[in-house]
């Protein structure tokens, strides 16, 4: 069993052009800061404040090429804690994530995820996210939105993150997987629905089917990227 004694998480968060978001976020983060845990910012190149807003309200501040699973790749490189926490910027951990985390990982579970809730209020986002959460306990594969978290020796053994322009959270699971099932924190993460309200529910709805289907199937996910753009 791995114990929990004095266990510090690093908290990696990848951002673009996150400036709308990225301070409340990191405010509402300084309490994983004031116990020990560190925050990391990994920029992919922003053209908006992002990078300025962020440099007082996080232990680190990287700069990366464009691309999400590169910058959580570089944020992992850098992390000093023995927890890796990856969290969009526009997603909130509950109260009380750490304990929930450590106390997981201490019980024998090597990754996992939360629940999540999309921040919107219309009812159909109520049952998008119950399906999200059945999907995933169900195959034991978890996306970004629900802040995956694992244990740094295993993520080095699967060698992080796929560097693939889409569905890396998934082909990162997939292989995390191999090794056990996640645990699945019932507390849910906050994570906006603006993809969701902005482009429409029920299209979006079925454009992630066509894309989880598509990648299923085998078609590249450098094609898929194109698609999803």
């Amino acid at each position: 069993m791995w114990g929990s004694f004095d266990l510090k998480i690093s908290v990696i968060i990848p951002t673009l052009n996150e400036q709308a978001v990225i301070v409340e976020n990191l405010l509402v983060l300084q309490s994983l800061r004031k116990v020990g845990h560190e925050l990391i910012v990994v920029d992919g190149g922003s053209d908006d404040d992002t990078y300025q807003m962020a440099i007082p309200l996080a232990d680190k501040i990287l700069r990366s090429e464009r691309g999400r699973a590169k910058q959580m790749n570089l944020g992992a490189k850098s992390a000093q804690y023995d927890i890796l926490l990856f969290l969009h910027a526009d997603t909130f951990l509950p109260v009380n994530a750490d304990g929930l985390i450590i106390n997981g990982l201490a019980n024998g579970y090597k990754w996992g995820r939360f629940n999540v809730r999309l921040s919107g209020v219309a009812r159909l986002l109520r049952v998008v996210e119950k399906m999200m959460n059945w999907r995933s306990c169900l195959t034991g594969v978890a996306t970004g939105d629900q802040a995956i978290f694992v244990r740094q020796d295993l993520y080095e053994q699967v060698k992080g993150f796929p560097d693939i322009p889409l569905m890396e959270d998934i082909a990162f699971s997939k292989n995390l997987k191999c090794f056990g099932s996640p645990i699945c924190i019932k507390q849910p993460v906050i994570t906006s629905s603006r993809r969701w309200e902005q482009n429409g529910i029920i299209r979006t709805i079925f454009l992630m089917w066509r894309l989880r289907l598509a990648y299923f199937l085998g078609i590249s996910s450098y094609k898929l990227k194109d698609f999803y753009n």
